[in-house]
């Protein structure tokens, strides 16, 4: 065999994967899965004694895999943010950042993910014994004063020391199987108040799946298909959207027992079909600044998942109102 000739394709094992975000406090009824994902808002304004409830929810929670990020409420988890503002959310009991962090960060059970990106190989022999590479951000686009925010392009030049949208998702590492992040990208379940910066990453990378939440009226899921053969934004390096199918979720009905279902796996060679009514098929340019792409091995097609849990906001008419957690299965390489 000549050393330029592909490697042998890997076999794959179904993997559930629960997808849960914007709990604010809220500690739900988990389905059984294999990895739990949540993407930020744990809570409301993130002292210690509401990080503390919530990670004791999430480490009594049996899963192989945890992978926990923070969104704009988890303020303390931001230091920065924490020392200029906190004073305006905790000014009779001030917090230390420092211990709210320590939380998820010494936690025996949870993959905390600041901006960073980790490997994850489920280990466990009744598991599916299958690794994945995640990567896990809390930044969303300027609303309001909140942790872990930056600038939308249209408010002008970022004050010093604030980030920059399209630098900070231009560290998204290619190889990127599942990317987490509290916004949703701009146009992809979002509700039009997403991020168009991420969008463009989001087209160079292209993950498996996208797993995000911030926006509570938003929750759903979109499976993107991307145009890799040459299309319309090819020419810069970046994937169009050939078609753009929408979920319907089978069991919506929180009082239902059924799991809200994702199926991603492949039955019997022809793919499962629980997308329904797609949109018709559209090719959009993505202006971006990032470099061009790496082969991700003909990735084709990205799921993105808004997960929010909490289905109201603020201040709640009428009380508050809850979403289902949304339960991806997806095939993923063995490792073992």
């Amino acid at each position: 065999m000549s050393d330029s000739s592909p490697p042998p394709p890997r076999s794959t094992r179904r993997t559930r994967i629960v997808c849960v975000s914007d709990t604010h406090n809220s500690t739900v009824k988990l389905p059984k899965g294999d990895v739990l994902i949540h993407s930020g808002d744990l809570t409301n304004q993130g002292s210690y004694s509401e990080l503390s409830k919530a990670v004791q929810w999430l480490e009594k929670a049996d899963f192989d895999a945890k992978i926990v990020i923070a969104g704009n409420h988890d303020i303390t988890l931001d230091p920065n943010f924490y020392a200029k503002h906190g004073s305006s959310f905790h000014n009779k009991n001030p917090q230390d950042p420092a211990k709210c962090l320590s939380l998820l960060t010494a936690s025996p059970t949870i993959t905390y993910l600041q901006h960073r990106s980790a490997t994850i190989r489920l280990s466990r022999p009744d598991g599916p014994g299958t690794e994945f590479t995640v990567f896990g951000s809390p930044y969303s686009p300027e609303y309001g004063t909140w942790a872990f925010m930056y600038p939308r392009p249209d408010q002008g030049s970022a004050a010093v020391g604030s980030p920059n949208a399209a630098e900070l998702w231009a560290a998204i590492p290619p190889d990127t199987d599942i990317l987490v992040t509290h916004t949703p990208a701009y146009s992809h379940c979002d509700d039009s108040l997403g991020c168009r910066d991420l969008r463009a990453a989001l087209a160079m990378v292209r993950p498996r799946l996208h797993v995000c939440g911030h926006v509570h009226q938003a929750r759903g899921a979109e499976r993107v298909r991307w145009d890799t053969g040459g299309g319309l934004g090819a020419g810069d390096g970046v994937s169009a959207e050939a078609s753009v199918e929408r979920w319907e979720d089978p069991s919506s009905d929180p009082a239902s027992a059924k799991i809200s279902l994702v199926d991603l796996t492949a039955r019997g060679g022809k793919r499962a079909l629980d997308f329904r009514d797609p949109a018709p098929p559209r090719a959009q340019r993505v202006s971006t600044g990032l470099p061009n792409p790496v082969d991700r091995s003909g990735r084709r097609e990205t799921c993105v998942i808004n997960c929010a849990i909490v289905a109201t906001s603020w201040p709640h008419v009428g009380g508050r109102r809850f979403h289902k957690p949304i339960v991806v299965d997806l095939d993923l390489p063995v490792w073992r």
